[in-house]
């Protein structure tokens, strides 16, 4: 019953907190997707390795968070650091995805003439799982939320459940996702997609810096 309880808990906080992961996630997640392969089975296969990262994230944070209790979760400095480390990361990998993309080769549809990619998939799920770990370590107000709680369950295994459950009712709210995988993909859209992952990439790098060097930013 107490299982139950803390499942129902975390289930109902990743589900009010969809809305504030989707904002995280989503100028990261959605011009990555515009650059791979258009269909259905190709954007949930990037998006199951996305989210199956993100998870082993959630479930490394529930570990630390129950070795560490409320002291990971407290501390501004540590926390500080650990997000400035994140998002530098963040930002290189997206980075690189940046110039990969450039380097794809693209070859005109039969029919349309459209331009199709032709990435390679190992390359781009590893890019997919990088992405996914590095936004799961993100410390949004609900995750820290989520921590605190996690952390002042009865054992490790009930944090990792609350984390489990957690990122449940988080990942929901990723299923409108899969309909990026309609888009054509054409020159346009992977120049655009390329320009958006550039741009982000520079706002995490600066995010990131300024919390390594100690300063606070949005709250953080």
């Amino acid at each position: 019953m107490a299982a139950l309880v803390v499942f129902g808990e975390a289930l109902a906080l990743g589900l009010a907190s969809g809305p504030a992961c989707i904002a995280a996630c989503g100028p990261v997640l959605v011009p990555t997707l515009l650059t791979g392969r258009a269909g259905f089975r190709a954007n949930t296969g990037y998006l199951s390795a996305f989210l199956a990262a993100r998870l082993l994230g959630y479930l490394l944070f529930a570990v630390v968070a129950w070795e560490l209790g409320l002291l990971a979760s407290l501390l501004p400095t540590p926390r500080l650091l650990m997000m400035g480390a994140v998002y530098v990361l963040l930002a290189v990998v997206l980075l690189c995805y940046s110039f990969a993309a450039h380097r794809m080769c693209a070859q005109p549809c039969a029919e349309s003439k459209l331009v199709q990619i032709t990435d390679n998939k190992t390359r781009g799920l590893a890019a997919a799982a990088a992405l996914g770990l590095l936004t799961g370590l993100n410390l949004c107000p609900p995750f820290v939320v989520a921590g605190i709680r996690a952390a002042q369950t009865g054992s490790l295994a009930a944090a990792m459940l609350f984390f489990a459950a957690f990122f449940i009712g988080t990942s929901i709210w990723f299923i409108p996702f899969l309909s990026l995988g309609c888009i054509v993909r054409n020159q346009a859209v992977l120049t655009v997609a390329r320009m958006a992952m550039a741009l982000i990439a520079l706002y995490y790098l600066s995010m990131g810096i300024a919390m390594l060097l100690g300063k606070k930013a949005y709250g953080y």
